[in-house]
């Protein structure tokens, strides 16, 4: 029930591409906490699953590099729990520091991934294009074109992606 009720609200707030964005994320995030959880890790599917189809509901009120804190705020007003609003604030990419969210104009803080679900609904996010799922090359050259080669996010991408796929295996 909780998941249809999210649906609602999120169809109430988002126009119905980030809708449809939002669901193919929940999707192939609860497929990979699945996977992970059927290799012995402790992680709470639930959460994911609804995490991913919450992650961007900060794009009803902009398309910025804030929709994350903006999510969180939105979900935290809502009564969500508060874990499923850092899943919101902190799946930009696979997280930004404190220092990066400073240059931003973002609140100075680190918005960089801790626990598994976070982690997750992050590395499906950076996976679907729309509602495609990409490979991780598409992701890199996606965010290369964006911020340039060396820039320290794409490190941090590239190690999310190994952390999961290590999970998985």
């Amino acid at each position: 029930m909780e998941f249809e009720k999210a649906r609602s609200i999120l169809k109430n707030l988002c126009p119905d591409n980030v809708v449809e964005h939002c669901l193919a994320v929940s999707e192939y995030a609860y497929e990979l906490a699945l996977a992970i959880r059927n290799n012995g890790y402790s992680v709470d599917v639930e959460l994911v699953r609804l995490g991913g189809l919450l992650h961007d509901i900060g794009r009803s009120k902009t398309h910025g590099i804030e929709h994350g804190v903006v999510g969180a705020e939105i979900l935290r007003e809502l009564g969500f729990d508060e874990k499923l609003a850092l899943i919101a604030e902190r799946h930009i990419g696979a997280g930004i520091t404190k220092e990066e969210a400073i240059e931003l104009g973002l609140p100075p803080k680190d918005y960089v991934p801790i626990t598994l679900e976070e982690k997750i609904v992050a590395h499906a996010d950076n996976l679907i294009f729309g509602t495609k799922r990409v490979e991780i090359d598409d992701v890199i050259k996606k965010f290369e074109k964006k911020l340039g080669k060396n820039h320290p996010s794409i490190k941090r991408i590239i190690l999310l992606n190994d952390e999961i796929n290590n999970l998985l295996k």
